[in-house]
Parts: structure tokens; C-alpha cells; sequence
């Protein structure tokens, strides 16, 4: 016995859609973004080197005028010793240490908060603080760690990890020579050589990562919108959701359609006249000179709902009048409610005075 199966159910689960405006939101909502953390680590450190270059000077002289007052104290070992001098000392030392470090406490602080903003916008969410029970599982622990995200981060470690190695070799092999001179220089010329070759030195390796960090930038937008593909039975469950069951919606509109239809057909007979087509169209008006200025249209239909309008004025002893040309005119034209338009109003009136003149002979 051959078993049927039927492959649409499989392509259907398949996520080839792209996602849509909810799908994006609901994600978002979730803490699901799009963002680099390279990005973040290569825009953070550029900036404290950079605050390294524009307040060194500043942190240079606070460290030398502090190392200068210690040096200064120190020949007097008792008065070091002192209780309460070592408590001033403590204070002193954590001044310093406060003073020279907030500059570039401050830099990495608001540069983070700039490049989250410039990578993600403005999101406040705590679905992410939500305690996931998934997490507790070894299972699903042992599945993330063997993850094809978890092999990424570990290439991109190791490739890290070799460039930064080959710049540093590369450019320590070319500056020996500099760097040999340097034990012959003075204190002060030492130093600036030596802070301009570990800045020279970081802003190639910054260059190395900012290199690493857009390769990783287009994967994260790679993976990100991968990740919110939807199947077509997602969009369709989707849309139900927003839009309504198409299949509820259309038992809705169908019965709007019979609760009008019973109402129109209630006030068939309070119409003055019938227009037939014969067989096809009957179209039912209504004169009331304290409701509207002109006739309206009461009814109208085609067919069998024409037959049931035309049964309805017999009952009730409504006038049908036979008038191909108008009563197909006022079907095509005018809705249910509407009064008729001016380009009718001659045919129509005399109709109605047919009508009046048939009332007046009985």
C-alpha cells in the first residue's frame, strides 16, 4: 500500500517569506535587534584612545605632581607613618586615581551609549529580564554551545586573535630599531616616544577591528533577518489575527447582506410605485416631500429578489409600472436610501403622476 503525502504541507513550514511590519515590531519588542558588538567594542575603544590623546596631558601632570608630593614625604618616615597621615594619603591617593580615570570613564560611557543608540535606536524592554526555564535545560544549554552562532563567535575570536598577533610581530619588527634607541633618551623624551608608539601601535589594531567589525556588522544583519523569516502559514496565521478568519469575515458580510436585504424588503410596502424592467429589475420609490425633496429608493433587485419585490406590491397593492430604460437606469445608478438624481427627476415624476392619477380615479 502506497501512503499519499502531501509535500505542500513541508513547503508551507519552510520560512521563505520575508517578515512583516508585526513580525519586526513583536521581535523588537522582545529585545530582538539588530546590533554589533564589535561594533560596540571598536567605537568604545577608539574613543577612549582618543580621550587618551586629548586629556593625556591633563592625566600626565596630576600623576607627576602627585608622584612628586609623595617623593617629597617620603624622607620623613614618621611623619608618613602618622595614623592620621595615612588616612590624608589614602584620600589623596583615591583623588588622583578618580581625577585621572572620570575623564575616560566618561568618554567610554557616552560613546557606548551613542553607538547603542545609533545601532538600535531607543528601546526600553524588560521581556528580556523574563526568567526563560529553556535556559535551565542541559539540552538546550549543550545545543547553544555546538550552535552554528557559537562557531562564529569562535572564528571570529581566533581570526581576532591572529591579526591583532601579526599586526603587533609586524609592527614591533619595524620599530625595533626606534625602540632599541630609547634606553638613551631622557625621562621625558621616553616617555612621549613611547606613548606615541603604543598609539601608533592601537590605531592600526583599531583599523584591523574596525575591519573585523563590519564583517561581523553584515553578518549580524544576515543572521538577524534569517531569523525573522516567516512561513506562509505564519503570514496567513498572522494575518487571521489582525485582518480576521477570511472565511468569518465572509459569513459576517453575508449575513449584513440577508439583515439588509429583511429590511429592505420591509419597506417595500411603503413604496408609491414599482418600476420593472419586466422579468429582470424592479426598483421601488418613495416620494415624501417632509423627508426629502425628490423620490428615493426604497428597493431594489434583480431576478428572484425582483420577483419577491414585485410579490410584496401586489400584497400590498403598490402600483407596478412596466419602464424597461428607467428601471435598469435606477438599479445601475442609485443605491438603496438615495434620492434620485436630477437627470431622472422627469421620467420619475411622470411615473408618480401616472400613479397619483390611478389613486384619484378610485
Amino acid at each position: 500500500m502506497m501512503l499519499k503525502i502531501n509535500l505542500q504541507l513541508f513547503a508551507d513550514s519552510e520560512k521563505t517569506e520575508k517578515p512583516t511590519p508585526k513580525k519586526r515590531r513583536e521581535a523588537r519588542e522582545e529585545g530582538q535587534v539588530l546590533q554589533s558588538k564589535e561594533i560596540n567594542t571598536v567605537f568604545t575603544l577608539f574613543s577612549c584612545f582618543l580621550g587618551l590623546k586629548v586629556f593625556g596631558k591633563f592625566m600626565v601632570n596630576e600623576l607627576t605632581r602627585f608622584m612628586i608630593n609623595i617623593f617629597n614625604e617620603i624622607g620623613n618616615v614618621e611623619t608618613v607613618l602618622n595614623q592620621n597621615n595615612l588616612s590624608i594619603g589614602f584620600l589623596k591617593i583615591m583623588s588622583v586615581f578618580v581625577a585621572i580615570s572620570i575623564p575616560i570613564l566618561l568618554v567610554a560611557f557616552f560613546s557606548g551609549l551613542v553607538i547603542n543608540y545609533l545601532q538600535v535606536g531607543f528601546l526600553f524592554t524588560t521581556k528580556t529580564l523574563k526568567i526563560k526555564l529553556n535556559r535551565l535545560n542541559p539540552i538546550e544549554g549543550f545545543k547553544r554551545i555546538f550552535s552554528k552562532r557559537a562557531l562564529v563567535e569562535l572564528i571570529k575570536s581566533i581570526l581576532k586573535v591572529m591579526l591583532v598577533g601579526y599586526m603587533a610581530y609586524n609592527y614591533g619588527y619595524k620599530q625595533i630599531i626606534r625602540i632599541m634607541g630609547y634606553p638613551n633618551m631622557d625621562s621625558i623624551q621616553f616617555f612621549v616616544n613611547l606613548a606615541d608608539l603604543i598609539f601608533s601601535f592601537a590605531v592600526r589594531i583599531l583599523g584591523v577591528l574596525l575591519l573585523l567589525a563590519v564583517l561581523d556588522y553584515f553578518y549580524q544583519w544576515w543572521d538577524y533577518e534569517k531569523n525573522l523569516m516567516m512561513s506562509k502559514q505564519e503570514i496567513k496565521e498572522e494575518y487571521k489575527q489582525t485582518e480576521g478568519d477570511p472565511f468569518i469575515k465572509s459569513k459576517i458580510k453575508e449575513k449584513q447582506r440577508k439583515i439588509a436585504m429583511s429590511r429592505m424588503m420591509q419597506d417595500v410596502p411603503k413604496a408609491d410605485v414599482i418600476i420593472t424592467n419586466p422579468t429582470h429589475f424592479a426598483v421601488a420609490l418613495k416620494y415624501d416631500k417632509d423627508k426629502y425633496g425628490a423620490p428615493y429608493l426604497l428597493a431594489k433587485g434583480a431576478d428572484l429578489i425582483a420577483e419577491n419585490i414585485k410579490k410584496i406590491g401586489r400584497e400590498n397593492s403598490i402600483p407596478i409600472v412596466e419602464n424597461k430604460p428607467l428601471a435598469r437606469t435606477i438599479y445601475d445608478s442609485i443605491d438603496v436610501g438615495d434620492i434620485i438624481p436630477e437627470d431622472l427627476y422627469e421620467a420619475v415624476a411622470e411615473v408618480l403622476a401616472y400613479v397619483y392619477s390611478l389613486k384619484d380615479d378610485f
